[in-house]
C-alpha cells in the first residue's frame, strides 16, 4: 500500500473511531466509557483499535478535540479587539476563558490530564488528519492553537510585547507560568466544586487575575496604551 492510500486509510478508521467515541460521550459522559464500547459502536475489534490508538485517553483526546472548533472559529474576532501585543494577548486570553469555562470537563481534558505521552505529538497527529480544520485559520490563530501547552503560548506570542516595549525579557516567562496556574487552578476548583460559582463567575474571575498579572509587567509608561476592557467583543 503506498502512503497517499494508507493516509487515507488512517484518516477513514480515525474518523469512524472518534465518531464512535463522541457518540459514546454525549450518551455516557467523559468518564464512562470504555475501548470495547467504543470497538463495538465502530463495528471493529478492540484489538483494531490499538492498532490506531496507544489507548482510551488518546481516543477521549482526539475525540473532545473537535469540542474546541467554536473557540478556534471565535478567537480571530477577539485578537482583532487588540492594537498591540499585550492587548491581543488578553482579549486572546479572554476567549479562552469563555470557551474553556463553558466546557471545563474537555479543556480539563485537554490541557491538564497525565494523557501518559508528549501532548504536542498528539496534537501533530491530529491536524496530519484534520489539516482542514486549520484552513482559512490566520498564521496568528494558528501559532496559538498549534501549540499544545499553555505557558509555551504565551512565552511565543507575547515575545513581540518585548520588542515593542511593553514587558522586559525576564518577565516573559513569568507572564507564560502565572497564566497558566491561574487558568489551571481555577477550572480544577471548579471541577472539584471547591468553588461556589457559576461557569461564567469562574470565567471573569479567572481573567481579572490574568490581567493584574499581565499589567503588573507592563512598563509603566505603557500601560496606558494597553487598549483592553473585560466583554468587549463582537
Amino acid at each position: 500500500m503506498n502512503n497517499k492510500r494508507k493516509e487515507i486509510q488512517t484518516a477513514r478508521m480515525w474518523r469512524y473511531f472518534l465518531d464512535a467515541t463522541s457518540e459514546l460521550i454525549q450518551e455516557k459522559g467523559l468518564n464512562h466509557i470504555t475501548i470495547r464500547e467504543i470497538a463495538d459502536r465502530a463495528g471493529y475489534t478492540s484489538s483494531t483499535v490499538y492498532n490506531y490508538f496507544r489507548d482510551l485517553s488518546h481516543l477521549k483526546f482526539f475525540a473532545v478535540m473537535r469540542d474546541t472548533n467554536n473557540y478556534f472559529k471565535d478567537l480571530p474576532n477577539y485578537l482583532e479587539k487588540g492594537n498591540n501585543t499585550i492587548g491581543k494577548w488578553l482579549y486572546a486570553w479572554e476567549c479562552f476563558c469563555k470557551h474553556s469555562f463553558e466546557l471545563p470537563e474537555v479543556y480539563s481534558l485537554l490541557y491538564i490530564e497525565n494523557l501518559g505521552t508528549i501532548p504536542e505529538e498528539l496534537m501533530r497527529n491530529y491536524y496530519q488528519v484534520y489539516a482542514n480544520e486549520l484552513i482559512n485559520l490566520s498564521e496568528e490563530v494558528q501559532s496559538i492553537i498549534t501549540h499544545h501547552n499553555i505557558s509555551t503560548r504565551s512565552s511565543l506570542y507575547i515575545q513581540t510585547a518585548k520588542e515593542e516595549g511593553f514587558i522586559k525579557e525576564e518577565d516573559i516567562e513569568y507572564i507564560a507560568d502565572t497564566t497558566m496556574l491561574i487558568w489551571t487552578g481555577m477550572i480544577t476548583n471548579l471541577l472539584n466544586l471547591r468553588r461556589n460559582v457559576s461557569k461564567e463567575e469562574a470565567a471573569k474571575q479567572t481573567m481579572e487575575y490574568v490581567y493584574k498579572s499581565i499589567m503588573s509587567t507592563v512598563v509603566p509608561e505603557k500601560r496606558k496604551d494597553v487598549n483592553y476592557a473585560y466583554g468587549e467583543r463582537n
